[in-house]
């Protein structure tokens, strides 16, 4: 059934958010910390995925998966910074250019399996020709630059969302429920194309272009 858009009553205070969602226990707040633990070091030399986002100055939102072997997506550089380096993707560098503009930042690090995970927001800053970009080649292939993070506040957060959406769980897969990469490219991006190309390109050939 459709609704109107502007059905509901808009929440516009604090106050009326409070009304739905009270006040969280005191654990919640105080858990914030603004610098890496030993056990925050090790969940980052574990985690293989996170989440950056950013926004421009004008509030324009970005989300940006960024993904390497586990050790090599997050770099600490001490207790209170981390790199982040800037693999081969599409070139639009929504994200960089975001930073460029407002360098607030917010990350989600993923440990696949787990149903927590671990936050870090703070400032960041693009980055090149630095030493430690040596120490984050990954099969042979050395970054251009990286996203260095200086942590405003850092916490653990629960396993809810992902227990709801049964994340980890192979039998709530549905990857056949929607097109392929390629038909939703050739669909939506490059119509030009023939789809027995956007498959080749996206097929098992792919991996060459990760690097």
């Amino acid at each position: 059934m459709a609704h109107s858009v502007t059905a509901g009553t808009e929440i516009t205070t604090e106050a009326e958010l409070r009304e739905v969602i009270p006040e969280p226990i005191e654990a919640a707040w105080t858990k914030e910390r603004a610098s890496l633990s030993p056990t925050d070091r090790m969940w980052l030399a574990h985690s293989p995925f996170c989440l950056v986002a950013t926004a421009d100055a004008q509030g324009n939102c970005d989300v940006s998966p960024k993904g390497d072997p586990a050790g090599s997506l997050a770099h600490v550089l001490d207790d209170s910074t981390i790199a982040i380096p800037e693999r081969p993707g599409n070139r639009r560098v929504d994200s960089l250019r975001n930073i460029l503009e407002n360098p607030h930042v917010g990350m989600v690090f993923v440990v696949p399996g787990r149903g927590d995970t671990l936050r870090i927001n703070g400032r960041a800053r693009l980055v090149r020709d630095a030493p430690f970009l040596d120490d984050m080649v990954v099969k042979g292939h050395r970054p251009p630059l990286a996203v260095v993070v200086d942590i405003d506040t850092i916490y653990h957060h629960c396993a809810k969302a992902f227990m709801r959406s049964d994340l980890w769980n192979p039998e709530s897969w549905r990857p056949d429920a929607i097109p392929t990469r390629a038909q939703l490219a050739k669909r939506l991006e490059r119509p030009e194309e023939s789809l027995e190309n956007l498959e080749l390109y996206y097929g098992p050939g792919y991996a060459k272009y990760l690097y």
